[in-house]
């Protein structure tokens, strides 16, 4: 055990030593850009940008033509939203989304409202999860695309992605997956969820930062999709820039290695998470929507008679979130907790995100310190 203690899993991860020993000699030695297409420089970047782009299609279940590599989830998102909306006027201009997305979600919407779009939000209550048949209730003939996101990253809470597709595409409408907490923590097998667009980011998976994919499907239903950036045509036209060689391959080593041994892992954390939960409940500590299918690492607690912020202070050996950490800067309750109807207690909430480094030794001696201030 190290201080300070890192349980903020969900913010971002370290990159894994076995993934940096392989990306190191990119930056230094094999440093070429793979659309230079004349010297071995390029070719050797080229060569590493398609096996890695074949590894997490064997990784994810899908086909290597239908991932895109880009900066991360957030420009992942508003290309897959953006993008239906400027390619589909002619069905509509409707989306479907949840009250407990991301605010890369939340707020892309919001601006597509701004250009015309229309805009219904499902509810949930206080385990997380969307109504299917709320969901049915809302789909229309011009409903461009319903979004939902695999696994919350406040919460852990896992919806039913699988119902949920059925439910969009039997409706004649295309289903956005935001799976950037999910890939990684659970296996995500992308043919058998049936998405039409899924965006991940490395940094949430023990890669780089400033490296994500995005998954379009090609076929039945084909997704077609204009790009955000223009410039040079790279990843066939999508994502133009010069591709992150050392990012991309991070992204394909790290997850290979994440989900070579995933399964145990999973076991791992989710008795790490028993520990933790049971001990925040002895010390009078709520955790929200304990009965749902969550990821095995993340906890969300409501503290007793405490504000999360004022307890950040108290414990400046470990190192957790009050909510989302992208949004955690803003003097706001959580818009998740307040969409689960928790908003008298969404300013006394913490979230406990673990890993791969966390251990027995973390979870007890963060107990025992959150019991000498509570």
């Amino acid at each position: 055990m190290s201080f300070p203690v890192y349980l903020d899993y969900n913010a971002t991860t370290p990159v894994l030593s076995e993934t940096m020993e392989v990306v190191l000699p990119l930056f230094t030695r094999d440093f070429g850009n793979a659309s230079s297409n004349t010297h071995r420089y390029g070719f050797k970047a080229a060569d590493l940008v398609k096996k890695s782009r074949e590894q997490l299609a064997s990784i994810l279940n899908c086909e290597p033509n239908e991932l895109y590599f880009n900066s991360g989830s957030t420009e992942g998102i508003n290309t897959a939203l953006k993008g239906l909306f400027w390619t589909h006027a002619a069905k509509g201009k409707h989306f479907i989304s949840v009250k407990t997305e991301h605010k890369a979600v939340l707020d892309c919407l919001d601006f597509l409202e701004t250009q015309g779009a229309e805009i219904s939000w499902l509810e949930v209550g206080k385990d997380g999860r969307i109504q299917l048949d709320e969901l049915q209730k809302l789909i229309r003939p011009d409903t461009i695309a319903v979004c939902v996101m695999l696994a919350n990253n406040e919460t852990g809470v896992i919806q039913d992605i699988e119902s949920i597709s059925a439910l969009v595409h039997q409706a004649g409408s295309k289903l956005v997956c935001d799976a950037t907490q999910a890939v990684g923590k659970i296996p995500v097998d992308i043919k058998q969820l049936g998405v039409d667009v899924l965006a991940f980011s490395g940094h949430k998976c023990y890669a780089m930062k400033g490296i994500g994919g995005l998954f379009v499907r090609r076929k039945n239903p084909r997704v077609s999709l204009p790009p955000l950036l223009h410039g040079g045509g790279h990843e066939n036209g999508l994502r133009s820039g010069t591709l992150n060689v050392p990012g991309i391959v991070s992204l394909a080593t790290s997850l290979q290695l994440v989900y070579s041994g995933l399964t145990n892992e999973i076991e791992r954390q989710k008795k790490l998470q028993q520990i933790l939960e049971d001990g925040l409940q002895r010390l009078g500590c709520l955790t929200v929507a304990s009965q749902s299918p969550r990821l095995p690492n993340t906890t969300m607690a409501l503290l007793p008679g405490i504000k999360a912020e004022k307890l950040i202070t108290q414990l400046p050996g470990f190192a957790f979130s009050t909510g989302s950490a992208c949004t955690s800067a803003i003097p706001k309750p959580s818009h998740v907790l307040v969409a689960m109807g928790y908003m008298e207690q969404a300013d006394s909430a913490i979230r406990i995100s673990l890993g791969r480094m966390t251990q027995q030794a973390d979870i007890e001696a963060f107990l025992n310190a959150l019991g000498l201030v509570l």
